[in-house]
């Protein structure tokens, strides 16, 4: 049986959530129902399948479970390309690519 993988996330702007998967990581929107009552996209880049559902913003911080959120990690080919996509599209790089165990 063949397993894949879709993460789904929640955020307060879809419009940012779409620009960033797709012009800072590559992603292509494969699903689009930001008008919709229950608002939600669907990102793909290879078979990486990133649903985001659109939530308001939590006023109060300490009511968010979990409280530290989700570190989602990108296996890719061409370490450097991609790198440069997100350094070519303005994001900022907080630290940069290094050797880790």
């Amino acid at each position: 049986m063949t397993v894949t993988l879709r993460c789904e996330i929640f955020a307060s702007d879809l419009d940012a959530t779409i620009a960033f998967y797709s012009s800072v990581l590559g992603f292509d929107l494969v699903r689009e129902d930001r008008g919709s009552a229950s608002p939600y996209v669907a990102l793909a880049r290879g078979a990486v399948l990133i649903g985001a559902a659109g939530r308001p913003e939590i006023a109060d911080r300490s009511q968010r479970r979990p409280v530290v959120g989700v570190e989602l990690v990108l296996e890719v080919d061409d370490l450097e390309a991609d790198r440069a996509r997100v350094a070519a599209a303005g994001w900022p790089i907080e630290e940069d690519v290094s050797d880790r165990p």
